[in-house]
């Protein structure tokens, strides 16, 4: 068997493997997208080409445009490695604020929704960067006390929007702020220092730390940013629902981060980051679940399906790099 002096002694060799490393790379980038369209082929086939209707294409859509935003946030939190399981339940509180503000004003309400997403973020930073504790840790147990929160606050009745709220609950204009935030996030991660530093951190904290990178306080950074997308979110599920009951945003978190793996997003962050998985992550997950609903297959099963595909995509995606022992 061949080692590395090998193939250090060996310019051919070595050039071999570094190109067959190359290769292997450049297939594996291309994989998601490759995903994206064998799922969408599977589907088109096995509905009779039902799913690409113009009305089932505009319901995939319409129910994308809150994941797609909410995404924005979660793709930057897991490029630093990090994890953020409060997702749901913050977009839940934060709908509430929305919903309630809105009855006096359209602004007040956005900004209310925004804020209160930030705040979270800010206690879910403060905890895992200054308590030095897990970011899944502090994330989940947030989810549990939001989740409460949000019951208490609908424990009478459903928050309910302002009745002009749905009327902005049209395809161009959602789709449009969808657009814009996307774009927003790209050109602010891809074309910002704060974009590199994500992948640094990443790739590797303490190396990142050494090199200058001010880590913490780009954690509390991106925490605070994802929570005042997510914020904005919420604004998008109150355009689009005008309530909030006890289990509004429910399932979000886990919506989120089989979207992110499906669009290749490895688990643990780094440089294989790129914020194609957002895109085409959600547009694979939309696709995939209205297709199994599509097909007949109960609650039980699509959770099955979905599982074993998520567990595929986490294996297939997960950078080994950093875990391997050296003998």
């Amino acid at each position: 068997m061949a080692t590395t002096n090998d193939a250090a002694l060996d310019p051919k060799k070595g050039a071999a493997e570094a190109k067959k490393s190359f290769d292997l790379s450049a297939v594996k980038d291309f994989l998601p997208l490759i995903g994206f369209v064998v799922i969408l082929a599977f589907f088109a086939i096995a509905t009779g080409g039902s799913i690409l209707t113009p009305k089932n294409i505009t319901l995939i859509l319409s129910g994308g445009y809150m994941l797609m935003i909410a995404a924005c946030g979660v793709w930057m939190i897991m490029a630093m490695g990090c994890l953020d399981f409060s997702q749901g339940s913050m977009l839940g509180v934060s709908c509430a604020v929305v919903c309630a503000l809105s009855q006096y004003n359209l602004v007040l309400a956005i900004l209310g929704g925004i804020a209160t997403g930030a705040v979270i973020g800010l206690i879910n930073a403060l905890f895992h960067v200054k308590g030095q504790i897990q970011s899944f840790v502090v994330t989940m147990c947030m989810m549990f006390l939001l989740r409460g929160v949000c019951a208490f606050l609908t424990t009478e009745k459903p928050v309910q929007a302002a009745g002009y709220i749905t009327g902005f609950n049209n395809m161009p204009l959602l789709m449009g702020i969808t657009i814009a935030v996307l774009v927003i996030t790209f050109v602010i991660t891809r074309f910002t220092c704060l974009g590199h530093n994500l992948k640094a951190i990443g790739a590797n904290e303490k190396g990142a730390r050494f090199a200058g990178i001010k880590v913490q306080k780009t954690k509390i950074l991106v925490y605070v940013a994802a929570g005042c997308i997510t914020g904005f979110a919420a604004f998008i599920n109150a355009v689009k629902i005008g309530s909030v009951t006890a289990t509004s945003g429910n399932m979000l978190e886990t919506q989120l981060l089989i979207a992110m793996v499906l669009g290749g997003m490895p688990i643990n962050g780094g440089a294989r980051a790129r914020f194609s998985n957002v895109v085409i992550g959600v547009a694979s997950y939309l696709v995939l679940q209205k297709g199994l609903v599509m097909l007949g297959l109960t609650t039980e099963m699509q959770q099955l399906a979905l599982g074993i595909i998520f567990v595929c995509m986490v294996a297939l995606f997960s950078d080994r790099s950093s875990n391997q022992v050296i003998k």
